[in-house]
């Protein structure tokens, strides 16, 4: 099939490369032009490498950018990772339409932090969606789902790297075959069912250590390795990443107060939060490097009895 992509940086990439593997042919590439001292996008990296034309509009609702798809004369377009908004007149624009990857189980958790929130909130279970954009946030057709587990111990990361990564490309590929053969089917999403979380970012990533350690533990989890949880240490920012949770179910057992250092030993150190403790075993203070828990505890001079968030 005769396809454009549109997309960024490196799951766009290996979209992109996905489809040039298996002998499709990729007649443009459109992504975000890069703000001033970025390094260039990796998706545009690889495309010109390939000889594949590359097009950064400002907008996609441009003119400029809907001619360019129209002079492509594509099949399918393909929407890998998208931040800028394409409306319904580009998307519209290939024979068969436009495909869109989001990285949650639609109409769950429409938004730009859809991994981070599932594991946040306790979630069990996330996944992926293809599906048909439209003028809404993440709201067209469905085409396609893939589940995947969330263990108490996953992260952003191993929930992202290791299995929505690799399983959205393939799911890209299939999406599009079903399409392009006419044997898809498409499923206007149950929008009683439909959630919406903005972006995650540093002001939703600070730690309550007042909160039940369930919770503490889920947003550390769900913020690792991107933006970071994160508390002060003497009024220095501390980022979490690695972290063990300890839950004591037997009332009034809990050692030490709330967001207290209460132990500190060769794995790392332990902080107090509602019903059990955070054992933190890697972290970032202010400018420095990561840094195991008790490399940490060593710098910093941290002690038993020190309250971090104050």
């Amino acid at each position: 099939m005769k396809i454009a992509i549109i997309g960024q940086q490196d799951f766009g990439k290996a979209v992109l490369e996905a489809f040039l593997k298996r002998g499709d042919t990729v007649a443009g590439v459109f992504c975000a032009p890069e703000k001033p001292g970025a390094r260039p996008d990796a998706l545009k990296v690889a495309a010109q490498e390939k000889g594949v034309p590359v097009f950064q509009f400002p907008s996609l609702k441009t003119p400029e950018a809907h001619e360019k798809l129209k002079e492509l004369d594509v099949d399918i377009g393909i929407m890998a990772f998208v931040l800028q908004f394409a409306p319904r007149e580009f998307v519209k624009i290939p024979k068969k339409g436009t495909i869109q990857y989001h990285p949650s189980l639609l109409p769950k958790f429409r938004g730009p932090s859809s991994i981070n929130w599932p594991i946040i909130k306790g979630e069990t279970k996330t996944g992926l969606t293809i599906f048909r954009p439209n003028d809404g946030l993440d709201e067209g057709e469905v085409i396609l789902q893939k589940e995947t587990p969330i263990s108490a111990d996953d992260t952003l990361g191993t929930v992202y790297f290791e299995r929505l990564f690799p399983m959205g490309v393939e799911a890209m590929l299939e999406a599009a075959d079903l399409v392009h053969s006419g044997k898809h089917r498409e499923t206007v999403q149950d929008e009683s069912q439909a959630s919406y979380e903005g972006w995650c970012r540093e002001a939703e990533a600070k730690v309550s250590w007042a909160s039940h350690v369930d919770f503490v533990y889920n947003l550390i989890r769900g913020c690792n390795p991107a933006p970071g949880a994160w508390t002060t240490l003497n009024g220095v920012k501390l980022q979490i990443f690695d972290a063990r949770k300890h839950t004591v179910r037997t009332f009034g057992t809990v050692k030490g107060k709330i967001g207290e250092v209460s132990e500190v030993g060769p794995q790392g150190l332990s902080v107090t939060a509602q019903g059990g403790r955070i054992e933190i075993l890697k972290a970032k203070l202010g400018d420095g490097k990561k840094v195991s828990g008790a490399e940490l505890a060593t710098s910093a001079a941290i002690k038993q009895g020190t309250l971090l968030g104050t």
